[in-house]
Order: structure tokens, then C-alpha cells, then sequence
């Protein structure tokens, strides 16, 4: 009889009851295996299990397994509900894929009151179908309280919200001037005339630029970058704590950041008219957008002017006469910009970097912190103008350090796997598009045609956000294998240390490299690449989720009193309960099939990815517009309904 196959990797739960194992990177397969409700043996979303397979994967089938051990338990305390009866109670996890309530006893309340938000600490996991078991450790606010559901997502992902009294210490004692005897080791750069360019709120300024053109018609791009790693040395407290939280979060209201705010909002923030350290990046580029001449050196600037996104762009487009006046004597600096950034864009493009059009939400609070507006974050080519810099930049360090063979951490973004790409292949099939690729050649321009093809017309957001979900995610690692995503051999992060850790590594590497070289150090750095590259791209998961999660806390609270107003909006996926629809404002919603206000009963076509009617032969499909009406929003769940309106 032929011995079953055993797997290890971590058990990604679904509501309904039933979850996939994502293995192991180092597994002979990246498929995840499905597993069956009454397969999962006590398993907990996020939990690390050993699986047996069941049945093999087979054409579009995907293998199934059973777990039969759990290896470790991802989660001790649980954020959530406290419904409270008589005698005992039950916590309704936020996080609705962890798989069970937690059963507290009468003598575990611990003075928590019925719908009080609250953490609660398993003392018993579930077995044999009984719920966990916990106790209350701690209230953390009535549920509907203002300010409240970003705390909650703060525990839930049990984020370090405060710096521990010796790290804010350490960052007290830094000194917010520039000894005077470091200028003099430098190349000293403030005669230039530099800018920042921000959001409006923006207070974490660790990029300046500056752009002039040479005799022999080639740009002149410096982009200077804060020099983190001169105050956040190696080994210090100040590191260490840097290494725990990996990258800073952004939470709409709040920001939990990497570094304590003396650093980030302070020394290293490249604030206008004031002396700062850097890392520039000095870069000679053709008229091609080739960077043919490259330069990284320790250096003090002093930034000319803090610009927003909103002035620049006011002043390539000429939009704004009083924006104009202000700053007059730098208007050509910043056509320069333009000009220089549609060459390097041209160039990407040409090369098949994917130019996804998918609109980021701007969602606006009250002074309470409640969601009173949303709608598409509007980007302008100011902001294209520094994307378009920092990406060549940090191509530029990636490029220079990979040949010089030093201890290092990159960007990698892998090819996609070709199966995820045929199923999206099923659905161009309906709009006359098709990703050409076979096994052995997959390249970034194959994708990019497509995105061009359908630039300007009603599938482009739909197909983009379709792209996206067939391309693998990004991640840190210690070895270069390319960034797929913008068509490059070499990619880092070099050009935020203030909020992502491997680019203040990068920094600490190009500045200390002769000196972890006498001292036989280099050895041990490149273990730690390896290993800071794995934690940061832990931690970036985190953040994303908690970034993506506190968004959708606050559309639905937007669209709580929005309920039985109607609205056009975009099929945005179909699955076989129903289909999503995304509203102009970037808002999505579930219309499920009871839910569609027909008679009629549709069949869900998995390959085709749309909805068929039985009678009428009526079919829906991604990209299709209709009209809806919202009949549930609900911020705990972090779901919004919808019904359709024939």
C-alpha cells in the first residue's frame, strides 16, 4: 500500500468552516491543499499543522489533506465581543476566520460587562467540537466608544503600540543638531537646491531630490535619503526594537512607527531649512532613461523647500496662479522633474513594467475618528514624478551592491506560477484578451500588453485588480531573484529607513562595509540579511493585513447609515455564493444569490468565472455595471450587503 504524504505549513481558516494549508517554502509543491471542515481536527486560523494528503491534485482540482497534528498554536488571546449571560459568557473573535468563541466562566469575567470589546486569554483550545476556553485579562471599551475598533485591531494583532522606557530613552539622548566635526567627513551638498515631495501630512521625511541637466544634455538625478543608520546603530536598543516591528503601520487616524518620533519626526526627517545627514544616490541619466553613471555617498543637505504632491502638480500643469507665484523662482526645477520622469516611465513600460491602474481609498475621519467620506485617493503626476525616482534609485543601490557582492537585502518578486495565470486567462477569454505566456516563458511585457490594450476602457480597473491577484506577493530576501512587477534584475528598498528596517540595513551596510570588513564581520551580516529579510517580511504581512482590516472597519462604518440608498456599481469577482460589486467610491459589497431579486436560479460557471441564468440564459461576469441598493453594513463583521436592483 503506498504510504501517504505528510506536509507541514500553516492553516489559513475560511468562516465557513473548511481552510487551505499554505506549506512551507521549502515544500516540493507551492500549491495550497484544501482541507474539509470535518478535516480540520481542532485547527485554528493561523495555526502551524502537519497535514497527510487524501487525494492528489488532478487537472484544475486541488489536492486535499487532513491534519493530523498542530505543531504550535499562532494565537494565545483573542480580540473581540464579550456576550455575557447568568453564569458565563462567550468572546466573538474579531478575526471571524479563527474558527471558534471562547467559553468564559462566570469566575473568568473579570468585571467585564455584556458588549464590552475585550482581550481574552485561552487557557483551552478546542477539542472533540467543545469551544476554547478563556478567561477576560483585559476591557478594552464599550464597542460602539469612539476610537475603540482601531485599539481593538491594535491588540488583535497584538501591535507594539509604545516603545519600552529604554528605547524612548536611548532616542531622547540623541541630540537633534548636527556635530559639526561629522560635516567635515561628508560631501557637502547644501548650496543644491532640494526638495521634498509629500502628502500634506507627511511628517517622516526621509527622501529629497534634486534635478538638473548637464552640458552634454544627460539629467543629473540625486535622491537623498535620511542617514537612519548614523543614530541607529547596530546592536542598540534603538535596533533591536527597530528589527521587532520590521516596518511602521499606518492606521487611517494613527501611525504606529518603526522609530521613536524624536528620530522620525525629528533628526532624520529632512525638514526644510534645516542641516540633515544623509545617503544620497548620484545618478547621470540619458536621454534614454539609462542610468549611465551612478555615485553613493555619506552626505549633509539642507532641503530648500517642503513641497506637497498637490502644489507640484498644480505647478507642471500651470493650474493654480497663486501656486505659481510662490514658487516662481523653481518652476523649471520642477518641469525639469517631469520632463525626466516620463523618460524613466517610458523606459519602464517599454521594458514591461506593469502600470496597474487599481485607486487606493482616501477615507476621511471626523474629529472622533468616524469615517465621514470615501473616496478614490486622487494621484497626480507629482507623485508619479518621485515613484518614477526612487524606483530608478533604488535599481541604482541594487544593481551596484549585488556586483560588489555585499551582505545585502532584496526586493524579490518571482514570476507568477503559470496555472494562476491560465484561470485569468479563462476570463480575458470574454473580453477577446489573452496573458501570451507558456511554462517556459513568462515575462513582465506579456502583462503589461494587455494593460495597455485595455487602458482607458471599462475593464481597465477590473483587469488590473485581476493582474494583481495572479501575480505572487512581494517579499525581502537575502538573495537577488529580480522584481517581476516592475521588469527589473535588481531591486531593494533603499529609500525609507525611517519606516521599513531592510533599508536602514542597506544603509548600515554601505556605511560600515570596511569596517565589518577588518573586523571578519562579514560572515555574520550576511546571516543576518538572511535573517532580517525573513522577520521584515513577517512583519510587512502584519501591516498589510492591519492597514487592509482597518479600511474595511471604516467603509463599513461610512456605509452603516447609507443603508437602502442605491448606487451603480462594477462586478468586481463572482464566486459561487454570489458576486461582488464595487461602488465609484472604492466601497465593496456582497450581493449574494438570494439576494439578486429574481426568480431565477444561476449557475456559477467556474471556468468562465460568471453567472448563468437558468431560464433566461441572463449571464453576469467581472466588469459588468449594475445597480444596488445596501441593505446590511456592519463594522464588527467588516462586511457591507448589497442586494441587486433589476
Amino acid at each position: 500500500m503506498k504510504k501517504k504524504r505528510k506536509l507541514i505549513g500553516t492553516f489559513m481558516a475560511n468562516e465557513k468552516g473548511f481552510g487551505f494549508v499554505e506549506l512551507d517554502e521549502n515544500a516540493e509543491q507551492n500549491d495550497d491543499i484544501f482541507i474539509h471542515s470535518k478535516l480540520v481536527n481542532g485547527a485554528l486560523n493561523g495555526d502551524k499543522v502537519e497535514i497527510e494528503i487524501i487525494r492528489e491534485k488532478e487537472n484544475d482540482k486541488r489536492a486535499e489533506g487532513k491534519i493530523v497534528k498542530i505543531i504550535s498554536r499562532e494565537k494565545t488571546q483573542v480580540v473581540g465581543l464579550f456576550q455575557k449571560n447568568k453564569n458565563f459568557g462567550f468572546v466573538v473573535s474579531d478575526d471571524k476566520k479563527f474558527g471558534t468563541d471562547i467559553f468564559i466562566s462566570k469566575s473568568h469575567f473579570n468585571n467585564a460587562k455584556n458588549n464590552d470589546k475585550v482581550v481574552a486569554t485561552i487557557l483551552k483550545y478546542p477539542e472533540h467540537g467543545k469551544n476554547a476556553e478563556g478567561e477576560i485579562t483585559e476591557i478594552i471599551g464599550k464597542v460602539n466608544e469612539a476610537g475603540i475598533d482601531m485599539l481593538s485591531l491594535i491588540k488583535e494583532y497584538n501591535l507594539p503600540y509604545e516603545f519600552p522606557d529604554d528605547v524612548r530613552s536611548e532616542a531622547i539622548k540623541i541630540s537633534q543638531k548636527i556635530d559639526e566635526s561629522e560635516i567635515l567627513k561628508r560631501v557637502d551638498f547644501r548650496d543644491k537646491t532640494i526638495f521634498t515631495i509629500d502628502g500634506e501630512d507627511a511628517k517622516d521625511l526621509d527622501d529629497a531630490v534634486c534635478v538638473q541637466k548637464s552640458e552634454n544634455g544627460n539629467y543629473l538625478l540625486d535622491v537623498h535619503i535620511a542617514d537612519v543608520s548614523h543614530y541607529v546603530k547596530g546592536g542598540s536598543k534603538l535596533d533591536r526594537e527597530a528589527i521587532l516591528r520590521g516596518t511602521s503601520v499606518y492606521m487611517l487616524d494613527r501611525v504606529i512607527p518603526m522609530l521613536p518620533i524624536e528620530l522620525s519626526n525629528g533628526i532624520c526627517s529632512l525638514n526644510a531649512g534645516e542641516d540633515r545627514l544623509a545617503l544620497s544616490c548620484l545618478m547621470e541619466i540619458d536621454k534614454t532613461g539609462k542610468v549611465i553613471n551612478s555615485n553613493v555617498c555619506k552626505s549633509v543637505i539642507r532641503v530648500t523647500e517642503r513641497m506637497s504632491y498637490h502644489d507640484v502638480n498644480k505647478i507642471i500643469t500651470a493650474s493654480d496662479e497663486r501656486v505659481l507665484k510662490r514658487y516662481e523662482k523653481y518652476i523649471n526645477d520642477f518641469k525639469l522633474m517631469e520632463e525626466l520622469a516620463h523618460i524613466l516611465k517610458e523606459r519602464r513600460i517599454n521594458a514591461g513594467y506593469l502600470n496597474l491602474d487599481i485607486p487606493e481609498s482616501e477615507i476621511i475621519l471626523d474629529e472622533d475618528g468616524r469615517a465621514i467620506d470615501v473616496k478614490p485617493y486622487e494621484l497626480s503626476f507629482a507623485n508619479e514624478i518621485i515613484e518614477q525616482f526612487m524606483l530608478t534609485c533604488n535599481e541604482t543601490i541594487a544593481e551596484k551592491y549585488f556586483w560588489l557582492e555585499y551582505p545585502f537585502i532584496y526586493r524579490v518578486h518571482e514570476v507568477p506560477d503559470y496555472d494562476k495565470i491560465s484561470e485569468t486567462n479563462k476570463f480575458l477569454f470574454n473580453i477577446g484578451k489573452k496573458i501570451k505566456v507558456s511554462r517556459n516563458n513568462i515575462y513582465p511585457k506579456a502583462f503589461s500588453e494587455v494593460l495597455e490594450e485595455i487602458k482607458g476602457t471599462e475593464y481597465e480597473k477590473v483587469i488590473s485588480n485581476l493582474i494583481l491577484r495572479t501575480l505572487k506577493v512581494a517579499r525581502y530576501e537575502s538573495e537577488n531573484k529580480g522584481h517581476f512587477g516592475i521588469a527589473s534584475k535588481y531591486y531593494c528598498h533603499f529609500t525609507s529607513p525611517i519606516r521599513r528596517y531592510p533599508d536602514l540595513f542597506i544603509h548600515r551596510m554601505i556605511s560600515e562595509y570596511n569596517n565589518y570588513l577588518e573586523n571578519g564581520k562579514l560572515e555574520e551580516m550576511t546571516e543576518k540579511a538572511e535573517e532580517y529579510a525573513k522577520l521584515s517580511s513577517e512583519r510587512e504581512k502584519v501591516a498589510t493585513k492591519v492597514e487592509r482590516d482597518s479600511e474595511d472597519i471604516k467603509k463599513a462604518e461610512f456605509m452603516e447609515n447609507k443603508i437602502g440608498e442605491e448606487y451603480i456599481g462594477v462586478i468586481s469577482s463572482i464566486t459561487s455564493f454570489g458576486m461582488f460589486v464595487e461602488l465609484d467610491n472604492t466601497v465593496e459589497g456582497l450581493v449574494r444569490f438570494e439576494n439578486f431579486n429574481t426568480n431565477e436560479y444561476f449557475n456559477y460557471n467556474e471556468v468562465m468565472k460568471i453567472l448563468i441564468g437558468e431560464k433566461s440564459k441572463k449571464t453576469y461576469k467581472i466588469g459588468d455595471k449594475v445597480k444596488i441598493r445596501v441593505i446590511d453594513a456592519n463594522k464588527q463583521l467588516r462586511k457591507i450587503a448589497f442586494e441587486l436592483i433589476n
